[in-house]
């Protein structure tokens, strides 16, 4: 059984805020350390203040094969600028004092592990994380490591894809822990100009397997797209677009593009 933490609450009282106001939770995700160092602190602080209910940051590495061009160049970027997992906790920890938007370490295994397990857990538990999504940590990849996260404070966030079998769906629906990250259609992150057919179908099959809520991710660029997956998700994820808008258009825009999401999940189940 997970530990019974602050993480579990936080997570589910974000998702169960949301519900109680009838929409879907909304949850865009930033590179730690891009597209400028010194941004990060203003980029986070204005997620949050313009309505992000959880915030996914990612950890940079050298070898993000789950992303596509846009999140792979923040990630090179920001590495280029001297981050790495220790500073992404400091930063963490920082606005943690400032704000109580719950976050969700989004990093590949290598850098924790480098880190060390049981190190991570502890320093991303103490700056104020909530969850971690390990892109490259299946399920019953590593027992070992998996019986640490479960032990520990923090919820490990669990990746759906629509190819995946259905007693595989089943066990990796059951192993989740604050939410189902459910992937909107295959290949690698970037955003779309349209969304994967048949999502409403699949992500009911999908709530049906696990009493977790379900967000819906990859692919998701426009306010409009938002509104979509938010009358069927109860969670929406933006990143690469996200993170393209803060390159183009600085730490304003981006805030700005965040508040329009908010506003189109909002207004979607009422449309």
């Amino acid at each position: 059984m997970p530990a019974t933490s602050s993480s579990d609450r936080s997570l589910s009282r974000a998702f169960s805020a949301a519900r109680a106001e009838g929409r879907a939770a909304l949850i865009p995700y930033v590179t730690a350390g891009h597209p400028r160092k010194h941004d990060t602190a203003a980029i986070l602080d204005g997620l949050a203040d313009a309505g992000a209910d959880i915030i996914e940051l990612g950890v940079p590495f050298s070898d993000p094969l789950a992303d596509g061009p846009t999140i792979q160049r923040s990630s090179f970027e920001a590495i280029e600028q001297g981050v790495g997992l220790p500073w992404v906790v400091e930063t963490l920890a920082a606005f943690r004092a400032r704000r109580d938007t719950p976050v969700v370490l989004f990093t590949y295994l290598n850098p924790v592990l480098n880190h060390g397990v049981d190190r991570f857990l502890a320093d991303a538990a103490a700056a104020g994380a909530q969850g971690v999504l390990l892109t490259d940590l299946p399920v019953g990849a590593d027992a070992g490591i998996e019986s640490r996260f479960a032990a520990s404070p923090l919820d490990l966030v669990r990746l759906l894809a629509p190819t995946t079998t259905p007693a595989r769906a089943r066990e990796i629906a059951a192993a989740a822990r604050g939410f189902l990250y459910y992937v909107s259609r295959t290949g690698v992150t970037g955003a779309r100009q349209e969304l994967q057919a048949g999502l409403a179908r699949e992500v009911e099959e999908v709530r049906a397997l696990t009493p977790v809520p379900v967000a819906v991710g990859f692919g998701i660029s426009t306010p409009e797209q938002a509104a979509t997956v938010a009358r069927v998700a109860d969670g929406v994820v933006v990143g690469s677009a996200l993170v393209e808008t803060l390159r183009t258009g600085g730490v304003d825009e981006g805030v700005a593009f965040v508040r329009a999401l908010r506003k189109a999940v909002e207004g979607a189940r009422a449309a």
